[in-house]
């Protein structure tokens, strides 16, 4: 019982630090004039705590939609990047949008950056 007791204090000191650390928040901007993209996350404190993308719109491929219904529905919002691979946009663990909500999501932003959706 007692290495349960000890797992469950470092798992909860684990979240907790995750928690006030804000990890995993930030921004995306995407500044049509000077036709670049930053996307900025917090990460675990230390040397990378800070992760800044930063790369042009035009190698933007196009915008992804990953939709898995069932007992734990994940609908994530991705951009594909030319030479980068495919960059999330949208937390994992978020369940708050609903089908619709993502899909219109994806359609302003792939009608911003002019480039085609995606679904898998």
């Amino acid at each position: 019982m007692s290495f349960y007791g000890i797992a469950g204090l470092f798992i909860s000191s684990y979240l907790w630090c995750t928690i006030l650390w804000n990890v995993g928040s930030g921004y995306d901007r995407f500044d049509r004039k000077e036709g670049i993209v930053r996307i900025f996350r917090w990460g675990f404190p230390g040397i990378k705590r800070r992760v800044f993308l930063q790369f042009l719109m035009r190698d933007i491929q196009s915008i992804r939609i990953q939709v898995k219904e069932g007992l734990y529905p994940r609908r994530i919002l991705y951009m594909e990047i030319r030479g980068q691979g495919v960059i999330p946009l949208t937390r994992t663990d978020e369940k708050f949008f609903t089908p619709r909500e993502i899909k219109q999501k994806a359609a302003e932003l792939a009608y911003f950056l002019r480039v085609p959706i995606e679904v898998f």
